[in-house]
């Protein structure tokens, strides 16, 4: 098996500062390669990434997130597999499309985005990362939970900590602790909140998972404490990093921008393809039940494998010119982008595809109209130069932005 000693090592500054150059390293002379900081094989290439995610011979399990999410989280829906997966699947998902997606969370999501443009709309200057994309999705998870609204900077703080224990592969203890911490607290907020709503259910997400059952079936209040903790990290997280790559994309590439702007029905195909190019999760583990031989080697049965989405979405042997922007892809289909059918991996794929994608759709989509209605000609501050971060996750830290302010409309509200 190729160790591939001159390949920037994943835990390396060089890895950090351009993993995309890295990731090509590996996909030609690596694709399957022994980690031995992380104790792991690692995989970059798309077909190889994608057969692991369907994993149609069972041949994987996600048995990793004992010891990666459990701590922070609790024992969530991502560990389980079979019935047991299937039923706890059955009793989250109605609530993430069709008409409870429009009619009960979409208001919210207007709602949200709407007062966080407000604050900034007439400045002509804004970050969108910090004064609107880290706050829009938490804030939206937690009014769709039917939480205190008082208490979005609180959810933000334990999201951010979340985040970062997630991210945390090279183990600074400071980061696990603040992590574990949050696992506490976050319990000692939401679980009597619970058991409130079991008594006394209102029309809000939290009381539907609380009522929700399936062939006799419901979710323990831990369950729902920690399937609450994974939609504030996992729906926060993606649609966060998702907005601002985004932007920071179409700016680049002012022509797609300018034909967006003047075609909104273009927002889920740009979207589609700032994910692939751009993905706010590029890796995801993976843990094999039995000997399982790719190119370049076997991954022995218990062994992790991390699957680096960042890479298969680029690999030229699926899409043509894959370190290009290009919303106009042919190879993406706005109709299967946010499905188990979708070609890119940014959000799995099989059994475990996210839950929220069509969430974060729907929130990109309110965002984007907004955004574009306040700010018509967004443009890099002077001085600006946006620098992307993070290695489980990946996304802007910052995105300085100035624009001409438009007068804001009169509203019937």
């Amino acid at each position: 098996m190729t160790t591939a000693h001159d390949i920037p090592d994943l835990l390396s500054p060089e890895f950090h500062d351009d993993p995309y150059s890295a990731y090509a390293l590996l996909r030609e002379h690596a694709p399957l390669l022994w980690h031995e900081p992380t104790s792991g094989y690692v995989l970059s290439r798309y077909a190889d990434v994608r057969r692991v995610f369907q994993d149609r011979e069972g041949a994987f399990s996600t048995e990793n997130y004992a010891w990666q999410l459990e701590p922070v989280h609790g024992r969530t829906i991502l560990q389980l597999d079979g019935r047991e997966h299937a039923v706890r699947r059955a009793l989250v998902a109605p609530a993430f499309r069709g008409r409870d997606l429009s009619e009960r969370f979409l208001p919210v999501i207007e709602r949200n985005s709407r007062e966080l443009v407000d604050a900034f709309r007439d400045t002509g200057r804004v970050d969108l990362v910090s004064q609107y994309a880290t706050r829009f999705p938490v804030n939206v998870i937690v009014d769709i939970l039917g939480l205190d609204r008082a208490d979005h900077d609180r959810f933000h703080e334990w999201y951010t900590s979340i985040i970062a224990f997630l991210g945390n592969l090279s183990q600074d203890p400071e980061v696990t602790a603040a992590g574990l911490r949050t696992h506490d607290e976050l319990a000692a907020y939401m679980l009597p909140i619970i058991r409130e709503r079991r008594n006394d259910p209102g029309d809000d997400l939290l009381s539907r998972l609380c009522l929700a059952e399936v062939d006799g079936t419901r979710m323990t209040d831990e369950e729902i404490k920690a399937f609450c903790s994974l939609l504030l990290a996992a729906g926060g997280e993606t649609t966060d990093k998702a907005l601002s790559s985004l932007f920071a994309n179409l700016i680049a590439h002012p022509e797609q921008l300018t034909a967006l702007r003047e075609d909104r029905s273009l927002v889920p195909r740009a979207l589609a393809e700032s994910l692939r190019y751009t993905p706010p999760v590029q890796m995801i583990m993976r843990q094999a039940t039995r000997d399982v031989e790719f190119d370049g080697g076997t991954v022995p049965r218990g062994a992790t494998v991390t699957c680096l989405i960042g890479s298969a979405n680029r690999d030229p042997e699926r899409f043509a010119d894959p370190d290009t922007f290009d919303l106009f892809r042919e190879e993406l289909s706005e109709a299967t982008s946010f499905s188990a059918a979708a070609e890119h991996l940014s959000f799995a794929l099989g059994r475990h595809f996210c839950v929220g994608a069509l969430l974060a759709e729907a929130e990109v989509r309110v965002a984007v109209d907004d955004l574009l209605d306040a700010m018509p000609d967004p443009r890099p501050a002077e001085g600006a130069a946006p620098v992307e971060r993070g290695l489980f996750t990946r996304g802007l830290e910052t995105l300085p932005l100035e624009f001409s302010p438009v007068p804001r409309a009169r509203r019937a509200d």
